[in-house]
Formats: C-alpha cells, structure tokens, sequence
C-alpha cells in the first residue's frame, strides 16, 4: 500500500544515530497495516530525535593540562575551547581570576563588555575571535606584568547550560643585560661589580672567566621591588692577572635563558700586594663570620616570634569557640530588606528566600539599592550583643553570605571584601573562599556547605562561620572594633538560577 512508503535518505556518516533510528523505522513500517499506526511511530521517532539532539547539545570547557608561561612585559594567549566543537558566537565567554562579577574580560550579545572590567586589565585584554565558529575562545594579555600571576577562570554559558574550567598563569621576568663597573680597590685586587633589574623569579649569578671556569664571588645582594620583579648585584674580587678577561653570567632557570656581558681589565689597574691589606683582609673574614651569626640569630628570633604568633591566635579563636558554646543564644528571625535587593534579584512573600533572576526586574529606584552588584541585605539592624542566624543554599555554585556594615556602599562597591565593610564566606565554582582583604583567603574544605551558620560578637568584633549540619569551623575573621554602627546580614547570589533562603 503506497500510504506507508518511507523514502530513505543518505545521511553523513557523522548522524549514526539517527541512521540506526531510520532502519528501525524502515522494519516498523514493513509491518504496520494501519495508518493510525503510521503516525503512532512518526511521533516517537520526532520525540527521540528532539531528546537526542538536546543530550547533544551539553558542553564542556577544556583548558591546558600545564600551567602556562608568560615574560613580564610580553604578551601571552590563555587558551580555552568548547567540547564537542561548536559555535561559541553567540554564547557569553566570561574570563576572571577570583571574583565572578569582576571580570578580567568579558564577551556578551555578541559583543566585548567592559563595565565591571578590573581596572588593572583595561586596554590590555582581547578576545580572539577568529575561530569561534569552531568554539576557540583563548584571550590574549598585553604587556604582561608579575601581578598577572595565578589562576584564571574561563567560564562559558549558553542559552541552556554553561561550563567552567581552569588554568595557571605563572609570569617569570628576563632582566636588563648585566652592567659591569670597575668599583674600587680591595683585600689588595679590584672589586667588579655586576648589576641588572627586572627578574623573576631570583636569578642565578654566574662569574666566568674567558676559558669557561667559574670563579667565586665575594658578596651578592638580591631586592625585590614595588613590581614584584627582582635585582641584582654581585661582585668579584680580581687579583690575578689570569682573571682580567671575565663575563658576569645571569640566568633565569625557570624559563632557561641567560643573559651575559663581559669586561677586559688591563695590567696597569692591579695593584701591588699590600701586607696591610692581607691584615685588613683577615679583619673582615671575622668581621663578616660575625655579620652572618648575628644574622642567623636574628631571623631564628623571627621565626619563633611568628610561630607564637601564630598559636596565640588559633588559641583566641578557640577560647572564643568555647565562649560562644556555653553561652545561650537563640537564632535570629530574619528577612531580606526588598529595598536593598538588586534589581536581578527577587524576594520570596515571606522575605526569607531570594533567587537571581536572568534579567532585571521592574523595581522602584531607591538610594538603598545595591546596582553594580547583585546583593541584598537582611532587614534586621545588629548594635550590640551576639547574634547568629543559618543560611542555606538552596540552589547554585556561586554566591556568598556574611555581615555588611550599614553604611556598606551600593553603587560604588568595588568588590566584597573587610575593607568595604563586608565580612563574608563565598562559594565561586568549585571552591571557597573568605573575602579577606586585599585578596580572598583560600578554604581547605572537606565539603562545600550546604546550610552555614553566622556568628557576630558586636563587642568582642567577632565574626565566624561553622557548618550548621557538621558542626566544623569554615573560617573566623581577626577580630576588630564593631563600635559606633550597625550591621546587617549580607547576601550575594552570583549566576542566573542561583538561590539562598534564610532559616529559622
């Protein structure tokens, strides 16, 4: 019967599925007698295409399996690029270091976006675009400085899904050629010193003489300065006349390059050997034996005085733990100011839950309202006492929770950490983190928390996060002065989807 003949199209070899779904078709059919029956099997075999081409729509981000490797004042390319390939033109490509909504580059609607972009990368990042049909989305760093080292985030997100991963930046600097200068008379030869800047990380200093031997060195200095970056200066004492043709050699052993310049000293300039100066020598052996004792003292003292340090406060935190243990403090019953909430985010009818959204919401302007930051804080006001309230994550990989001073800007906050007045623990990815000024404080966690507990000492300027199912510690800030101003719970929910409800 001509009603149920199915023309048999030839597909590429790469739709193997659907050319096994096909045959199955082609057999079914050979054995349906009923045009009810036709379109029974027409409409599973839609439906199986559509799940099958939505499982092959997922992706993943892959990144470098080694750290890569970039010269201070040089330009490097990070690499990033979707699996299985695809175009990529129209997703968000969001590159960042620790905090997701400061971004180091960022690429959305088909277009670069530079609102929240660190200002320490401006005019210096580029999106490479020629390949991302293909999925490529590497960015390029211009002129690269030494604080450009550490971990980058490459983050992409389609219309259904998104993907993250990793990767290292280590920066090694390669100096200015070595200086050589002719100094001065001493211990009965000349002293030449070599110097050179721009380093990282400490170079090795090497002086040779022109056949290839190695000669010792009297004294070497190694600075680091403002930039990070290393310099140098290491001197030779030269007093015989087989040594005038000598190279001062410097070489950076992390990326394996050297840098070298010699120098030709000629007979008229050695001295005559002076017994004095053999004396005098002798003298500053002892003097320097001394230096160098005096020195190790000093830094041994040093140590022990840090490790005390060091116990003294894990004792504090301690007996504030036990402090905060036997006494008897009921949890706070709170609610998310509507006011304060950013415009992406939305507020459950009992004020205890808020969720980001995936656009902004039509919401009256209020000075109160947090706008380049998607944050709200709780409704109630902390002066005195202690307090402590649970947050739980309801949904997300992104956010954050702690304490806000009121007067906590809104629209000039630059980046949640203690200096802004904000105390708090974040999850961003995979990780935690405490916003810790001037760079967050890694967490070394068993697990990420799914319900956290917040402790505030107003008076002891305490503030300490636990675990509310496991009873572990997360973290606890160092203690300050909480006086003369008012605090609020703080909350910051990072991607669309992400959600947090405040327990009672």
């Amino acid at each position: 019967m001509g009603w149920h003949t199915l023309k048999i199209i030839q597909l590429p070899q790469g739709n193997m599925w659907i050319q096994s779904t096909m045959k199955k078709m082609t057999f079914l059919l050979r054995h349906i007698s009923r045009p009810s029956s036709l379109l029974h099997v027409l409409i599973i075999f839609c439906i199986t295409l559509k799940i099958h081409q939505a499982k092959s729509a997922q992706f993943t981000a892959v990144g470098p399996d080694q750290p890569v490797t970039a010269i201070v004042g040089q330009e490097i390319v990070l690499p990033c690029h979707l699996s299985p390939n695809m175009n990529a033109q129209n997703m968000e490509v969001r590159w960042f270091r620790s905090m997701f909504d400061n971004y180091v580059h960022l690429y959305r609607n088909g277009k670069d976006q530079y609102t929240n972009q660190i200002l320490e990368y401006q005019r210096r990042t580029a999106l490479l675009k020629d390949d991302m049909v293909n999925g490529n989305v590497p960015l390029r760093i211009l002129n690269i400085t030494r604080s450009d080292e550490g971990e980058y985030h490459c983050f992409i997100r389609g219309d259904t899904s998104y993907a993250e991963t990793k990767l290292d930046l280590e920066v090694a600097g390669l100096g200015s050629a070595p200086l050589i200068s002719v100094e001065d008379y001493q211990d009965g030869g000349i002293r030449v010193v070599c110097r050179s800047a721009g380093w990282y990380p400490v170079p090795e200093v090497l002086w040779r003489h022109a056949s290839g031997q190695q000669l010792p060195s009297l004294s070497e200095t190694k600075s680091q300065k403002g930039d990070g970056l290393f310099e140098t200066e290491n001197s030779i004492i030269i007093k015989h006349h087989s040594n005038q043709n000598l190279s001062c050699c410097i070489r950076n052993n992390f990326i394996n390059q050297t840098k070298e310049s010699a120098v030709y000293i000629s007979d008229p300039f050695f001295p005559r050997v002076n017994p004095w100066m053999v004396v005098l020598c002798g003298s500053l052996v002892v003097l320097f034996g001394f230096l160098a004792l005096a020195v190790c003292l000093f830094r041994t003292r040093g140590k022990l005085n840090e490790e005390i340090g060091t116990h003294l406060q894990k004792i504090y935190e301690l007996q504030r733990e036990i402090e905060w243990r036997k006494s008897t403090i009921h949890p706070e019953n709170l609610t998310v100011d509507r006011d304060t909430a950013n415009s992406f985010l939305i507020v459950s009818e009992d004020r205890k839950n808020v969720r980001r959204a995936d656009t902004r919401q039509n919401v009256p302007d209020n000075p109160e309202r947090f706008d380049s930051w998607s944050c709200a804080l709780g409704c109630e006001v902390f002066t005195s006492g202690r307090h402590y309230w649970e947050v739980e994550v309801v949904e997300g990989r992104f956010w954050a929770a702690g304490i806000a001073r009121q007067s906590v800007r809104r629209n000039t906050l630059t980046g949640p950490n203690t200096e802004e007045g904000i105390w708090a623990v974040e999850q961003c990815g995979g990780r935690c983190q405490a916003l810790t000024a001037p760079r967050p404080t890694p967490l070394s966690l068993n697990q990420v928390p799914k319900r956290m507990r917040v402790f505030l000492d107003i008076e002891g300027g305490w503030v300490a996060f636990f675990d509310a199912d496991t009873e572990d510690p997360i973290f606890t800030f160092p203690p300050v002065s909480f006086t003369g101003e008012g605090f609020r719970p703080w909350l910051w929910l990072g991607v669309a989807g992400s959600q947090l409800q405040l327990c009672h």
